[in-house]
């Protein structure tokens, strides 16, 4: 709270300022209308758009007087859905010094845009330049624009200097897809079977899309015959099973090439998605609503919107967005229900949970092995092992020996069989999975942990953790194996080194905080190691059977030391 107060403080100090303020001083507003949009910007700072909006909204009257003012305000209504009237605030605004911000002039350029006013849209992209301050997406996002308009107003691809690696590339698929070229399909081919390390799999859609409005309707069943289910994502499983169910015309009602707007969507989409990926989720969502805005039709985005507010914890607004996926789209129906169950997980437990996905599994007549993979685990991450593992053989027996995800089956399956104490059945499929692919990093850790536990192979335990932790030497998991291998063969010392550091990585985690205080111990610092045993009691995920063992070693400290 006190930092809140200074904060207020702050702001009302920099809003005297003529660098913040229009106005000199503060008898020139209401103090309502202050304290409102004070709040405003707290709860705007606080990532609470609905709170900041509902302030910005009773103190409109400052609009015109605050440089910031209209900035803030945009940007909470676009957050929430309202792209159209945060055009209107903008164009009300548009000869006041507060309109000029990037977001501003982009926003009414693809207003413009989407009214085919392509010279009108032009004239406020060429402002938005002004302010990109050096903001390389700014700037990628500007420029982006630029050649699509004049793909759209030309009718041919723009010849650009300026290249953005693979934004560039994907963009200029989309635009000879939307000038019809004949060489569009070479270019979507190419793209979709890129071998950098970029995942280019999202594209397959509207590959599939290309060819089934351009009469290669059997091309794009063979396309999708050779598609693993669970190996793809929801959008090429859902276009998989549009296929499938003879529906071709799916694709069409949400996207076409030959639909500016649904272009730029698209754009806009991959913007949003980049946000996403670097934790950024406030401009994600920003720019992920403008492309729904643009392209409503195109309801499956919204999945990224859900996912956002999941990760920043906003869980009324992900299952308010969750509304939008109905049973006619099996697979991000499955998300949607998938997505509830982990918000009563977080809100409740994961038994509730596990009974609210096991509850809406049985209503699905023929899942697909991707949901049944999804329950598997489900059932895995709340100690079911039994039934994890019944799910997972019926998986292994449908799929393919050569599917990618074979080896994953095999390694969840024997982290099942581990955890149920049936060895002999985990070391078979660990061992296997492992057979398919001998350098996974975490079926090594999984595998050696499970033998170090048993006292078992310790020396070639210790190889595998090296090999794993060459692979993943900032996993904790692994290091805090290596760190115990190090402990059973007595190199001390060693094992104080990676022990410490996978504590400090994992603070929370039980095992490696009791692992830490066995070391401690032994290196004789046994003050240290009754206070990282100690922590182990205060633990949220500390077993029962633990706190027994940690109160033993708090009386009697390691036995034969």
């Amino acid at each position: 709270m006190l930092v809140k107060f200074f904060k207020f403080i702050i702001i009302i100090l920099l809003y005297q300022s003529p660098l913040y303020s229009k106005s000199k001083t503060l008898n020139d507003f209401n103090s309502h209308y202050l304290s409102n949009y004070f709040s405003g910007i707290v709860a705007y700072d606080n990532k609470d758009n609905s709170e900041a909006l509902r302030f910005f909204q009773s103190s409109k009257i400052l609009i015109k007087k605050h440089n910031s003012y209209l900035q803030k305000y945009v940007y909470s209504l676009v957050l929430e859905g309202k792209v159209q009237q945060a055009t209107s605030e903008i164009k009300q605004n548009l000869t006041e010094s507060n309109s000029n911000f990037f977001e501003a002039h982009i926003v009414l350029a693809l207003d413009s845009l989407k009214r085919k006013n392509f010279k009108k849209s032009r004239e406020h992209l060429q402002r938005s330049y002004e302010f990109i301050n050096n903001d390389r997406l700014s700037l990628i996002i500007a420029e982006t624009l630029k050649q699509y308009l004049y793909v759209f107003e030309k009718n041919k691809i723009s010849k650009t200097k300026n290249k953005f690696g693979n934004f560039s590339f994907i963009n200029e698929v989309f635009q000879r897809c939307y000038l019809n070229d004949k060489n569009a399909k070479i270019y979507f081919d190419k793209l979709v079977n890129s071998q950098d390390d970029a995942n280019y799999s999202r594209y397959i859609f509207f590959y599939l899309n290309y060819l089934i409005e351009n009469d290669g309707y059997e091309e794009a069943k063979n396309i999708t015959a050779n598609i693993d289910y669970l190996n793809s994502s929801l959008l090429i499983s859902q276009g998989k099973k549009w296929i499938e169910d003879q529906r071709p015309g799916e694709f069409k009602k949400i996207f076409s090439c030959s639909n500016t707007t649904d272009i730029i969507s698209e754009f806009f989409f991959l913007v949003s998605n980049l946000y996403s990926s670097q934790n950024d989720y406030e401009n994600s969502n920003f720019y992920l609503n403008i492309s729904h805005y643009l392209n409503p039709k195109f309801k499956f985005n919204l999945s990224l919107l859900a996912e956002n507010h999941y990760l920043n914890k906003n869980y009324t607004k992900t299952l308010k967005i969750l509304e939008s996926f109905n049973r006619k789209d099996e697979f991000y129906y499955w998300f949607k229900l998938k997505k509830e169950a982990q918000i009563i997980s977080k809100l409740q437990n994961k038994d509730k949970s596990l009974d609210f996905i096991n509850l809406n599994f049985k209503k699905i007549k023929n899942p697909s092995i991707k949901i049944v993979f999804d329950v598997a685990n489900f059932n895995k991450d709340a100690k079911k092992y039994k039934e994890a593992i019944r799910y997972y053989d019926q998986i292994i027996s449908k799929i393919d020996i050569s599917s990618q995800l074979y080896a994953d089956i095999l390694y969840r399956r024997g982290g099942s069989y581990e955890r149920l104490a049936d060895y002999v059945s985990s070391d078979k499929d660990l061992l296997k999975s492992l057979e398919f692919n001998p350098n996974d990093a975490y079926v090594l850790n999984y595998l050696a942990y499970s033998w170090l536990e048993r006292e078992y192979k310790i020396d070639l335990s210790l190889q595998m953790l090296e090999k794993a932790y060459a692979k993943r030497s900032n996993d904790p998991y692994i290091i805090d194996s290596i760190g115990w291998a190090y402990y059973l063969i007595d190199d001390y010392e060693k094992a104080e080194s990676f022990l410490k550091r996978a504590v400090e990585l994992m603070p929370e985690d039980p095992i490696v905080n009791d692992h830490y205080g066995d070391i401690l111990w032994k290196l004789d610092r046994k003050i240290q190691a009754r206070y990282f045993w100690g922590n182990v009691l205060n633990l949220e995920e500390t077993e029962d059977e633990m706190k027994k063992n940690i109160k033993d070693k708090l009386i009697k400290g390691l036995s034969n030391s």
